[in-house]
């Protein structure tokens, strides 16, 4: 006891601890935190959590995207009948044959028309119906479930029903006839200076309403307090959509014009309905698609039906990541959000 309390000989008080001792206490360092281990946990929790809830689609998509194409990858190197293990190796030959077939080069121009014309003619049709739907009309909404409705509709049923219409002798030339405008009536499906844009009518048909629902979902995303403090600025309805609603829809249309092109580089459902594999090539609406069913599997190869698949995947993936590169880039900088994990 005598190191720790003692008494000052001089008036008698008594000194707490040895000389130092407060001192000491006072400069030691503070205890850790003890918030670091729960917030380890949290991270390792949420991570966890993501590898759950991400799990199946990875799985999924695996399995039906990425096995797929490497399976017809290692086919396209083989003369392949379809059935047994490919044994007559061909090496590159396929994709030689491919890459110097005239026929598909014809394809591939279709494609790329097909792909430039879904731009030109759905993107300011859609537009200007979105704006004119945007507006408060007498039948707005029956006009939009109207606009809507073919692009819900199956294509197996738009192609066999306008391939019936558009016959020689379908309703379409029988319509023309009935109003005095036979001289108009033609062949839309066979006469090759006509079937493209035939198809392209269709196609405008078909898939109009899935633009337009998106470039409504766009516009009402725009608050309305922009517009209104444009219209006191004194500006006209068309500055304000020029200078206001298509700059802030830009990032809509920038979507829908990624999906329009992939879509156009896969198409193939509507020309095989309509025209079949063999009459599209002489009316020149086939597509890669068609090429390749009918040089594959309806030519007993395929393997080289293997190798047309991946030319078509190895395109429609580098159109993608061009434009997501020098189109997407400033959407999806936006979008990104680091370190929320």
């Amino acid at each position: 006891m005598s190191d720790t309390l003692g008494t000052d000989p001089a008036d008698g008080r008594q000194s707490q601890g040895t000389p130092g001792a407060g001192d000491a206490a006072a400069s030691a360092p503070p205890a850790p935190p003890r918030a670091a281990a729960p917030r380890r946990r949290g991270r390792a929790r949420t991570r966890l959590e993501i590898a759950v809830l991400s799990a199946p689609a990875i799985v999924t998509f695996l399995a039906f995207v990425i096995l797929p194409v490497a399976l017809a990858a290692y086919y396209g190197f083989y003369r392949w009948k379809g059935y047994g293990d490919p044994t007559d190796w061909v090496g590159l030959n396929n994709y030689k044959l491919i890459l110097t077939d005239p026929a598909f080069h014809d394809v591939l121009w279709h494609n790329g028309v097909i792909l430039l014309l879904s731009l030109v003619l759905q993107g300011p049709v859609a537009i200007a119906l979105a704006l004119l739907l945007n507006r408060k009309i007498r039948g707005r909404s029956a006009i939009r479930v109207l606009i809507f409705v073919p692009y819900i509709v199956s294509e197996i049923i738009v192609g066999i029903g306008w391939g019936l219409i558009l016959q020689s002798n379908g309703a379409a030339n029988d319509l023309l006839q009935r109003i005095g405008l036979g001289s108009l009536e033609a062949d839309w499906i066979a006469d090759p200076d006509l079937a493209l844009w035939t198809l392209m009518a269709i196609i405008t048909w078909k898939y109009i309403g899935f633009a337009v629902i998106l470039m409504l979902a766009g516009l009402q995303s725009i608050p309305d307090e922009i517009f209104e403090a444009a219209q006191i600025d004194g500006a006209s309805y068309w500055q304000i959509q020029r200078r206001i609603t298509l700059p802030l829809l830009a990032p809509t249309i920038r979507i829908w014009a990624f999906l329009s092109i992939i879509g156009s580089l896969q198409l193939f459902d509507l020309v095989y309905i309509i025209w079949g594999p063999y009459v599209s090539g002489t009316t020149g609406t086939s597509t890669m698609a068609i090429y390749m069913l009918a040089q594959g599997r309806n030519a007993g190869n395929y393997g080289y039906g293997s190798a047309v698949a991946v030319v078509m995947f190895l395109i429609s993936l580098v159109v993608a990541l061009i434009y997501q590169r020098f189109v997407l880039r400033r959407d999806l900088r936006g979008a990104v959000t680091e370190g929320t994990v």
